[in-house]
């Protein structure tokens, strides 16, 4: 048996303060807050779910964001780039728009490729990239149209304790597709249109460290709850030890810990972001699992107030 994912269903990450938060990923790059819920294993936390105007796979990140938490160290077993897609064209939008709201960046080229690098209030790392593919984002915010929107990932920058062995994975395990190298990186390429490239650093940097600023997990794609079972029966046979399924409201997931170290989580497409409250209302109320439901109210008081706020 071989199999093959269509590419990074989404990324979660630490950050700090959830307003500022909230302030980043919707008021400066115009993504649209599709959920906000609690951490199922921490309810007394947030995590608020980022992506397209529908919250589709390939476009989400999540966050829980802890306030007055001990800054993390980027380094190896983790994401160390999370890289966004953006339409031909309007990278001059997006060079004036981080400037706008005073966000340093630099250019820099890989594969061909001219990247727009940055960091978030908590300091992870981003970075814009133009490419063809994939459907605009018809979300509108502020200044932001589909025109120059953010359609979703473009991939990620890997770190791995053995770079070796996380390329064998991607390559074996996983179903991507090498297609080049440049320098210090290799790059994969998976079938979906965005989140479908991922570029490994070959050398390794040092150890990374859990806390606000660094990315926790990145998820990959399952067609269906049947493609989830057949990946968890063939990452087992392939030596990972992986979890038992466990059902997170909008997309039920598995995880294991790869070789080099960095924490892969596979999870369904289904059944998405709108089956507890509507397309048009996505985000807008916190939105509770079963099993805390009853504790509403005292989650209410714990919970940082946010808003999203257009600050254009």
């Amino acid at each position: 048996m071989s199999k093959k994912t269509m590419g990074i269903h989404h990324i979660t990450a630490i950050v700090g303060h959830p307003q500022e938060n909230v302030d980043f990923y919707a008021g400066v790059l115009g993504l649209r807050l599709v959920k906000q819920t609690v951490n199922f294993d921490d309810p007394g936390t947030y995590h608020l779910y980022f992506g397209n105007e529908g919250g589709k796979p390939g476009t989400i990140i999540t966050f829980f964001p802890w306030a007055g938490a001990s800054q993390g160290v980027i380094g190896d077993g983790q994401v160390g780039v999370t890289s966004y897609v953006i339409p031909k064209g309007s990278m001059d939008f997006w060079k004036k728009r981080l400037e706008k709201f005073q966000v340093s960046y630099t250019v820099t080229k890989r594969f061909g490729e001219e990247f727009l690098y940055f960091d978030d209030p908590h300091g992870l790392h981003l970075e814009i990239v133009e490419r063809e593919a994939g459907e605009n984002n018809t979300w509108t915010f502020g200044e932001i149209v589909p025109q120059v929107a953010i359609k979703g990932f473009g991939g990620a920058t890997l770190l791995s304790t053995q770079p070796s062995k996380t390329a064998e994975l991607l390559e074996k395990v996983m179903g991507l597709e090498v297609v080049g190298q440049d320098g210090d990186f290799i790059r994969f390429r998976s079938t979906a249109d965005i989140g479908n490239i991922i570029d490994l650093k070959l050398t390794t940097t040092g150890r990374g460290e859990m806390g606000v600023g660094t990315v926790h997990h990145i998820a990959w794609r399952a067609i269906d709850d049947k493609d989830q079972l057949s990946w968890q029966q063939y990452v087992a046979e392939n030596g990972y030890a992986v979890t038992p399924v466990r059902d997170r409201n909008y997309f039920h997931a598995i995880y294991f810990r790869e070789h080099g170290e960095i924490l892969f989580e596979i999870a369904t497409d289904p059944p998405g972001f709108a089956h507890d409250e509507s397309h048009e209302t996505m985000g807008e109320s916190l939105m509770l699992p079963t099993q805390y439901e009853q504790h509403r109210e005292q989650l209410e008081r714990v919970l940082i107030p946010i808003e999203v706020r257009e600050l254009d």
